[in-house]
């Protein structure tokens, strides 16, 4: 069966992005002391996330062409599950540091930073919604409580680099 490429590595494709855009922010804000530590903290969160795309397809495209029982079927959903929820902790990491980068970065490049938490965000809440998919049979599932709880870190903290405009 032919699958879609998927919400969930559009999610680690813009959640990757969105450091890659802090990076850059970061390495333009002249006078901030940390700034080359906060850029590389936000390389490293992308390249956590990039090779999330790949490993979510695989993973999806596992789960469809499942065969066998309904516990054979049940554990390739439940390891589909795993790639989203890395998804989600990358994303809710990203968004914190662009909470930090848009209280410290240059006032002229903080809509970017704003920006970044924002995606960030929103691609944590899609991964964690394709967790709790994928986990559809338990539904009080420990990971889709922590997807979710990360998302709405990522949110909370996405919403404080808002705020640091003002």
């Amino acid at each position: 069966m032919e699958t879609a490429s998927g919400g969930g590595p559009l999610a680690a494709v813009v959640t990757a992005s969105a450091a890659e855009l802090l990076a850059k922010v970061a390495r333009a804000s002249n006078g901030w002391p940390d700034a080359a530590g906060v850029a590389a903290q936000a390389e490293a969160l992308r390249d956590r996330a990039a090779p999330l795309a790949a490993l979510a397809t695989s993973a999806y495209e596992a789960a469809i062409n499942a065969a066998g029982g309904d516990y054979e079927v049940g554990r390739a959903y439940a390891k589909a599950a795993e790639p989203p929820l890395r998804i989600v902790e990358a994303a809710a990491d990203v968004a914190a540091l662009a909470a930090l980068v848009a209280r410290r970065c240059d006032p002229a490049l903080r809509p970017d930073a704003v920006a970044a938490g924002l995606l960030a965000a929103g691609s944590a809440h899609a991964a964690a919604h394709l967790v709790a998919i994928n986990l559809t049979t338990a539904p009080n599932d420990e990971r889709v409580r922590r997807a979710d709880a990360l998302a709405e870190e990522a949110a909370r903290t996405a919403e404080e680099a808002r705020a640091a405009r003002e």
